[in-house]
C-alpha cells in the first residue's frame, strides 16, 4: 500500500504539471487532430484540374471540340494558351503547368489519313492501330501526374471524328519530360532536401534559445552589448553551413545511387538552397522565443513538419489538393522549395521562372528574423 500511495503521488503531480503546461497538453491534442484531417481530406491521389497550357495550331470547330472534350474529363484545366511551342516548354519549367496539349494544323487529315508524324517521340506501340492526332508534353518528374494526363490517351476518340469501328482508332501521343523512364526516385531526391532541412534546420535552432535559458546564460547575453537580431544571426550561420553539407550528401548520393539528373547550375542551386535554410531557420528562432522547454521546442517542430511532408508536394501532387489545403500550404516554405528545387535540379528552369517562390521565401525568412528578434528582447524585458 505504501508503494501504491507513492505512485498515486507522482500521478498526482505529472497530472497536476500537465494541467500547468498547456502547450504540451495542446500538442497531445492537436497532433492527431491534424494528422486526421490532413489524412482524411487533405490528401487525394484521384487528381483533378491540373493546370496545362493550349497550344491550338488548327484553330477549328473540329479543335475546339477536341479541346472540350479533354477538359469534360476535369483531370485538366488549361489555365495558359499560347501558339508558341517553345513557350509552352517554358511554363512547364517553370512550373505555371503540368503539361501543353499541342492541337497541329493539320488536325483532320491526321485524323482521317495515315498515322502522323513528326511529333517529339514516335507513336506509341501499345496500339499499333492508333493514330496521333494530337500531343501531350507532361512533367514527366512527377509520376502520380504524369499517370493522370497518360489515362487520357484511352479517350474515345473515334466517335468525335466519326470512325468506322473497323478503322484504325485516333489517339493522343504523350511525351515525358524530365524523366522520361518514369522513376519515382528522381521526383523523390529532390524533395528529400526539403523535408531534411525542414526537420532539421527548424529543430536544431527552435532549441537554441530554449537551451541558453536552461543553461543559465540568458542572464549573462543581458549584461553584454550584442543586440537581439545580432544574436539570431550569430545562432544561425553554423546551421546554415549544416544544411548545405545535408544538400551535398543527398544531392550527391542521389546522383551517384540513383542516377537523379543535376540539370541546373550550382549556383541557382545555391540561392534556391540558401533562401531555403534562412527561412526554416528563422521559423526555429520563433519557436524558441515561444517555447519554454526544449521538449516543447521539439512538439512544435512536429507541429510545423507534418503538414511539410503532407501539403508540400513531397509525398502528394498540390493539385490534387482541396483548395483548403493548398491555402494552408502556399503558407509553407517547404511547398515553395519542392516546386523551385525540383525546377533547377530536375527542369532546368532559371531564377527569373522560379522567383515567385523565391521572393516569398525570402520574405519569410526576413519576417522570421524580425519576430524572432522581437519577442527575444521582450523576453528579455
Amino acid at each position: 500500500m505504501t508503494a501504491l500511495r507513492r505512485i498515486l503521488a507522482v500521478l498526482r503531480k505529472e497530472i497536476w504539471q500537465l494541467r500547468r503546461d498547456r502547450l504540451t497538453f495542446g500538442m497531445v491534442v492537436m497532433i492527431p487532430l491534424i494528422q486526421l484531417l490532413l489524412f482524411g481530406f487533405a490528401i487525394n491521389t484521384n487528381l483533378r484540374h491540373i493546370p496545362a497550357v493550349l497550344v491550338d495550331h488548327s484553330q477549328s470547330g473540329l479543335s475546339r471540340a477536341l479541346v472540350q472534350m479533354v477538359e469534360a474529363t476535369q483531370v485538366v484545366t488549361f489555365t495558359e494558351r499560347t501558339v508558341d511551342v517553345d513557350e509552352a516548354e517554358r511554363l512547364i519549367a517553370g512550373a505555371k503547368v503540368r503539361a501543353a496539349f499541342i492541337i497541329p494544323e493539320d488536325l483532320y487529315q491526321r485524323a482521317v489519313t495515315s498515322p502522323a508524324t513528326g511529333f517529339a517521340t514516335p507513336p506509341s506501340t501499345d496500339d499499333v492501330t492508333a493514330r496521333p492526332v494530337a500531343q501531350w508534353i507532361v512533367d514527366g518528374s512527377d509520376t502520380v501526374v504524369a499517370g493522370a494526363i497518360r489515362s487520357l490517351r484511352a479517350m474515345p476518340l473515334a466517335e468525335l471524328f466519326r470512325k468506322p469501328a473497323n478503322r484504325s482508332v485516333p489517339t493522343f501521343e504523350v511525351a515525358f519530360y524530365y524523366n522520361p523512364e518514369q522513376r519515382t526516385v528522381v521526383n523523390i531526391v529532390p524533395g528529400l532536401v526539403g523535408i531534411i532541412l525542414t526537420m532539421t534546420m527548424i529543430m536544431f535552432t527552435s532549441a537554441a534559445i530554449v537551451r541558453e535559458t536552461e543553461r543559465g546564460n540568458t542572464e549573462m547575453l543581458i549584461t553584454t552589448p550584442i543586440r537581439p537580431i545580432e544574436l539570431m544571426v550569430g545562432k544561425i550561420i553554423p546551421y546554415m553551413v549544416i544544411g548545405f553539407i545535408q544538400v551535398g550528401i543527398i544531392l550527391g548520393l542521389g546522383k551517384l545511387v540513383f542516377n537523379v539528373p543535376m540539370q541546373g547550375t550550382l549556383a541557382d542551386l545555391f540561392v534556391v538552397t540558401l533562401l531555403f535554410i534562412l527561412a526554416s531557420l528563422s521559423l526555429g528562432l520563433v519557436i524558441s522565443t515561444v517555447a519554454k522547454s526544449q521538449l516543447q521546442a521539439m512538439q512544435m517542430t512536429v507541429f510545423f513538419l507534418l503538414p511539410s511532408i503532407l501539403l508540400s508536394g513531397f509525398m502528394f501532387p498540390y493539385e490534387g489538393m482541396p483548395v483548403a489545403a493548398q491555402r494552408i500550404a502556399d503558407v509553407l516554405p517547404a511547398t515553395h522549395f519542392m516546386v523551385a528545387i525540383r525546377g533547377v535540379v530536375l527542369r532546368d528552369a532559371g531564377l527569373a521562372e522560379l522567383s515567385g517562390h523565391l521572393w516569398f521565401l525570402a520574405g519569410f525568412a526576413i519576417l522570421g528574423l524580425i519576430v524572432a528578434a522581437l519577442r527575444f528582447r521582450k523576453r528579455l524585458d
